[in-house]
């Protein structure tokens, strides 16, 4: 097959033991921003694990010198796919942990009266951890989004930007409006000020992991429960930046990069399991493009991710954009957003519109998602909060028209 190669729905969901699952049979999964399905990889890896390796890792006998490989495996394979080196990876017990962790070990680089940017477009974790500084004598500026379309203009930063300004933490792409914010320009430009860049790809991620030294992020935090494996958090902090930072783990521990964001000891189960995720994309790459060479790999499976996705967004959009009783938060150009979609119906109460869709076998979300300052300046009462249906690859197009249909039928008052 070519670059082009369309996604074997087959193969990809026999993948993922959920779709084997009795219990969810009939089911479509459509709150995959909250956390995607686990792959089998993962799993088993998990699974073997513990029957055989939980002991205390990197000691000289058999079965803990293998769990330490396990967990420097995950690491590295992770590590290729997102361009980065194995240093530069960190994993801890969730992004949001990751992100609190993170912002007191800045800490050090900052004098009172620094300045900090963060937007009202990010997920609370990605902006409250930051704002916290104030309390330290940081004075934090807000990157606003546009009242109605819920995006950020680019030009509305530049004011932003001073002499003081340390630090920009903003979203790939938010876990409502889901437009896909252009990182490398913006981090382009922050670099050439001298500002620190900390980029929230949690709502982008499962859709792709990125080349992130091609976004120029200093920072990119992502979940990888939302990319098909463990409950964990991923951190790549880049070279050059993670020795200025504050160590947060144990003293005598300093010299130890992998160590010094991690104030507590890790998962080591999740960490060595998480390697089943690059182990699903290598066979993923290797069903729809066999024999092509390892080297471009990581384009090709972020290039088949979202070209399957991106045709299933076109219709759920036009759908709610259609809809008269029906507030679409975000773009409806499939081209500029993830396929995360969250709505306001105005007749019926987005908890109602969820149990009805529920009622009809079609799982998704309703509330605030974490994103109370975005809802709020969209105009949106966080208490009543909005509906969200988001999918990722392993999601088909008879699932999409499925749900359109639940959702025709749940809209009625």
């Amino acid at each position: 097959m070519n670059a082009a190669a369309t996604l074997d729905y087959a193969f990809v969901r026999a993948q993922f033991p959920a779709f084997a699952e009795p219990s969810l049979a009939g089911q479509a999964f459509f709150e995959n921003a909250g956390g995607s399905y686990a792959c089998g990889r993962v799993i088993e890896r998990l699974g073997e694990y513990y029957r055989r390796l939980k002991v205390q890792p990197y000691y000289d006998f058999e079965a803990s010198r293998e769990a330490g490989e396990w967990m420097d495996l995950a690491r590295s394979r992770l590590a290729g796919y997102l361009a980065v080196t194995s240093e530069e990876v960190h994993f801890g017990p969730s992004t949001s942990q990751n992100t609190y962790v993170l912002a007191q070990a800045v800490r050090a680089l900052l004098s009172p009266g620094d300045e900090i940017i963060v937007t009202n477009q990010d997920h609370e974790a990605n902006s409250g951890a930051w704002r916290r500084l104030a309390a330290a004598g940081m004075t934090i500026r807000e990157w606003r989004v546009h009242p109605q379309s819920g995006v950020l203009d680019p030009n509305d930063l530049e004011p932003l930007l001073g002499p003081r300004t340390r630090l920009l933490a903003f979203p790939h792409a938010s876990n409502i409006v889901a437009h896909e914010n252009p990182v490398a320009a913006i981090c382009g430009r922050a670099r050439a000020a001298g500002v620190i860049t900390v980029v929230d790809g949690v709502s982008w991620a499962p859709h792709g992991l990125p080349d992130v030294p091609a976004l120029e992020a200093d920072v990119y935090l992502f979940s990888l429960y939302k990319t098909y494996g463990p409950h964990q958090g991923l951190m790549v902090v880049r070279r050059g930046l993670i020795e200025r930072l504050a160590n947060e783990g144990h003293y005598f521990n300093a010299h130890a990069v992998p160590k010094r964001l991690v104030p507590a000891g890790p998962d080591h189960a999740q960490i060595a399991a998480a390697r089943g995720i690059a182990e699903y994309f290598d066979a993923l790459d290797a069903h729809h493009h066999p024999g092509a060479p390892a080297a471009g790999r990581p384009d090709r499976v972020r290039a088949l991710l979202r070209a399957s996705e991106k045709p299933l967004l076109a219709p759920l959009l036009e759908f709610l954009r259609s809809r008269p009783d029906v507030r679409l938060l975000g773009p409806a150009d499939p081209e500029v957003r993830a396929p995360t979609v969250a709505f306001v119906p105005h007749r019926v109460a987005p908890g109602e519109v969820g149990r009805r869709l529920a009622q009809r076998g079609f799982m998704a979300g309703s509330g605030n998602f974490y994103a109370v300052r975005l809802l709020e300046a969209l105009g949106v009462d966080p208490q009543r909060g909005a509906v969200r249906a988001s999918f990722v690859h392993y999601t088909t197009a008879g699932e999409v028209s499925g749900l359109i249909e639940a959702l025709a039928a749940a809209l009625a008052p």
